[in-house]
């Protein structure tokens, strides 16, 4: 009875090394193609800046800041009537950042 039972204990052994060799191998096969796809695709440069305002450099967001406040104070002087002040005050800042992509265009 124990030889029947080592036998059989021998033959599940076998069994279950033959399923870890094929496992194995299956593993390092897809390990193997993922490598190669990773280097066969082109990698995408890392756009992240560490900057809040990374879009625009400096100069940009300093003239864009300029002429902004050069457009209020030509309004502020230029127009009497206080309601018509601040429409367009209030119409300079809606259209600021539409003026700004179309000017500076639009980068990532």
């Amino acid at each position: 009875m124990s030889k029947e039972r080592a036998r059989r204990r021998a033959v599940r052994e076998a069994e279950a090394e033959r399923a870890r060799a094929v496992r194995a191998r299956r593993v390092a096969r897809r390990q193997r193609r993922r490598t190669l796809l990773r280097r066969l695709r082109p990698k995408l440069p890392d756009r992240r800046t560490g900057r809040m305002f990374a879009r625009r450099s400096r100069g940009e967001r300093a003239g864009v800041a300029v002429l902004s406040i050069a457009a209020l104070g030509a309004i502020w002087f230029l127009v009497d009537d206080p309601g018509l002040r601040l429409g367009l005050i209030v119409l300079l800042l809606l259209v600021l950042p539409a003026v700004v992509v179309l000017a500076l265009g639009r980068r990532i």
